[in-house]
């Protein structure tokens, strides 16, 4: 059964996938000067973002079974996937949908 603490860590990865990209987009980019490439709003919201995902993270926890963050929390990396290929138009190639096939799997097996 999914429990309300499960919705809020999932919000929390999603959140830190989102920060991931957005720190992603900011490193690429060309700034004038080294404050403006580490106080621009791609960053400070990036980091901003982890944080909440950190506080949401916490909150979880306190209201679930610890076994289940990490598998929870496994689903960043295909959401970070999906998020790369939209936004940055990245490849998946067989390598990748191989890694996502495992993760999956692995947490197919641990809900058995």
């Amino acid at each position: 059964m999914i429990s309300r603490f499960m919705l809020v860590m999932f919000l929390s990865v999603i959140l830190a996938s989102v920060s991931q990209v957005l720190l992603k987009k900011s490193a690429m980019s060309r700034y004038n000067s080294v404050i403006r490439e580490y106080l621009n709003w791609k960053v400070t919201g990036g980091y901003g973002l982890l944080f909440c995902s950190m506080l949401l993270t916490i909150y979880a926890y306190s209201g679930m079974e610890y076994k289940n963050g990490p598998v929870i929390e496994s689903l960043g990396n295909v959401i970070v996937l999906v998020l790369s290929y939209f936004i940055f138009g990245e490849k998946i190639n067989g390598r990748k949908l191989a890694g996502i096939a495992c993760i999956m799997a692995g947490i197919v097996v641990f809900n058995l």
